[in-house]
């Protein structure tokens, strides 16, 4: 299938973009303070789009299966981790500006409540978050880009806290 470039400037417009299942690149767009026309494009356009989002899930799980640093994040979850990669990338997807993958399966992710049964706590949001940062190092994800993740990833992780350490 045919790559195909939206700018997506209306409502109108990103509406029919996130209902189509086409392979689109997204663009955010907007006004800054001054009043000028803005547009960038999505994370997900600038990570690489789909193939490096699958990688970047993959070499997450990778990472918290083999490395025992990541060990209180691990036991967290089943033995068999393919089930946590395939929503890790669909949310991510979705997440990073791409296509709303894990929505299109599962509605809203509720990261909160899906999160709850498990207890998480400072060290465990902060193996999960050095195993993502880790892992966007090992496939070279650009600095600046690199960044940007680390501090949205921050955000999300520290709200799936649950318990005081």
């Amino acid at each position: 299938m045919a790559s195909h470039r939206l700018i997506l400037l209306c409502p109108e417009l990103r509406r029919f973009a996130e209902t189509t299942r086409y392979n689109y690149h997204f663009f955010a767009s907007g006004k800054n303070a001054m009043g000028v026309n803005l547009m960038m494009e999505t994370h997900y356009v600038r990570l690489g789009g789909d193939e490096i989002v699958r990688k970047l899930a993959d070499r997450f799980y990778d990472l918290m299966h083999l490395d025992p640093d990541f060990h209180g994040v691990r036991k967290l979850h089943s033995p068999d981790l393919t089930g946590s990669r395939n929503k890790l990338y669909w949310f991510l997807s979705g997440w990073l500006g791409g296509p709303p993958l894990y929505t299109d399966r599962f509605g809203h992710p509720a990261l909160r409540r899906r999160h709850l049964p498990f207890a998480i706590g400072m060290i465990e949001r902060d193996q999960w978050m050095a195993c993502m940062e880790r892992a966007m190092e090992d496939l070279g994800v650009e600095v600046t880009l690199k960044t940007e993740l680390i501090a949205a990833f921050f955000k999300t992780a520290d709200f799936m806290r649950n318990k005081t350490d």
